[in-house]
């Protein structure tokens, strides 16, 4: 994503705001694996300095795909050079409705004359095999469900309470919202691009200052780790997981720089993970007197790092699981209740003490 890095360096601010804006739009088309156009980032440029309209813009790239239509249906460039100068169009705009009518009215904007059902509810059930799940699908809202779904979701939103949550709470919530809602999937085509394009909008009435270039930089990941928010294979011991989402969100509005690499979140990846964990883990064990038999994975790493490094903070606890404070707390507590972990001393003297059994 350079095509517009020059203006963002500049720094001036007008033209810095739509460079982040274009590039957003253009990076959510790998969402759907799609890539736009030579001449849309000629005329993109064009709108960035000033010289035409985001009217303009759109009228031009009408017209150019008038005299120069698609010739097969797998070309799908013409769709990702209207839907990227759909999405700038609505980023450029300060109005916004928190809404199930508003999510349904981005995706008729940015997909009308595109898809015949812009805009309208899907009413047949569908499936989508996803690269990050080897092919197998998630289980989408059925289409008699959709409606009453997403109503449900957005009133549990307005009824949400923010004010006494703190900024890591209100990330973990935020990364729930998102994943229901997506995981509705109310419309056949374009239902990660308009969850996107909601979302950014959304944040901004709360306040946040969302960056722009990471939706840029990310839009597959963030789809795959949507994908695994709501996927579930217990015979293969993988469970829904909105951990992925919460790196990319942390990111996104703690400004934190957790790394985001689509082929951590690959299923393959993910068991053979876990199955390097277990084994190291059993091995463990077997050597040591505690008997923590009842004991989640993520407990025995915990016991495990304590007994080489029982003065560690719970900050150094997380980086080390790879998890939020507050979990890597949670479990510190667990281990006390089961009697498997004593904490002595004070809170920034002490030292944590493995008990044997």
């Amino acid at each position: 994503m350079t095509d517009f890095e020059e203006y963002i360096i500049e720094g001036e601010p007008e033209r810095k705001e739509k460079s982040y804006a274009w590039q957003t739009a253009i990076g959510l088309q790998e969402t759907d694996g799609l890539k736009p156009s030579s001449y849309l980032i000629e005329t993109a440029r064009q709108n960035i300095e000033g010289d035409i309209t985001i009217d303009e813009v759109r009228h031009l790239i009408d017209n150019y795909y008038k005299a120069n239509p698609t010739k097969s249906e797998s070309d799908r460039t013409e769709e990702a050079d209207k839907v990227s100068v759909r999405i700038t169009e609505i980023l450029s705009e300060k109005a916004f409705n928190f809404s199930t009518t508003e999510y349904i009215s981005i995706h008729k904007r940015l997909f009308e004359g595109i898809y015949g059902f812009a805009g309208k509810i899907r009413d047949y059930n569908i499936t989508k095999k996803e690269w990050v799940l080897n092919g197998e699908t998630i289980y989408y809202t059925g289409a008699s469900n959709i409606r009453a779904t997403l109503n449900h979701d957005f009133e549990q939103e307005k009824r949400f309470d923010y004010r006494d949550k703190n900024l890591v709470q209100i990330v973990q919530h935020i990364a729930e919202f998102t994943s229901k809602i997506w995981q509705v999937h109310p419309f056949g085509e374009g239902n990660t691009r308009t969850t996107a394009v909601f979302m950014i909008k959304y944040l901004r009435t709360l306040g946040f200052n969302v960056k722009y270039d990471l939706f840029a930089q990310n839009s597959w990941y963030f789809c795959n780790a949507l994908v695994r928010a709501n996927y579930k294979d217990f015979k293969n011991n993988v469970y829904a997981t909105k951990e992925y989402l919460e790196r990319f969100f942390r990111n996104l509005l703690l400004d934190e720089n957790n790394i985001l690499k689509n082929r951590e979140l690959l299923i393959d990846s993910t068991l053979k993970s876990i199955s390097q964990s277990a084994k190291k883990q059993e091995n463990t064990v077997s050597k040591c007197k505690i008997c923590t038999l009842d004991c989640t994975l993520e407990e025995h790493l915990v016991l495990e790092f304590l007994k080489t490094n029982p003065q560690a903070t719970q900050k150094e606890i997380a980086t080390h699981l790879k998890k939020s404070e507050r979990t890597a707390k949670t479990i510190t507590t667990n281990l006390q209740q089961k009697n498997l972990l004593q904490r002595s001393g004070g809170k920034r003297f002490g030292r944590w003490d493995v008990k044997e059994q």
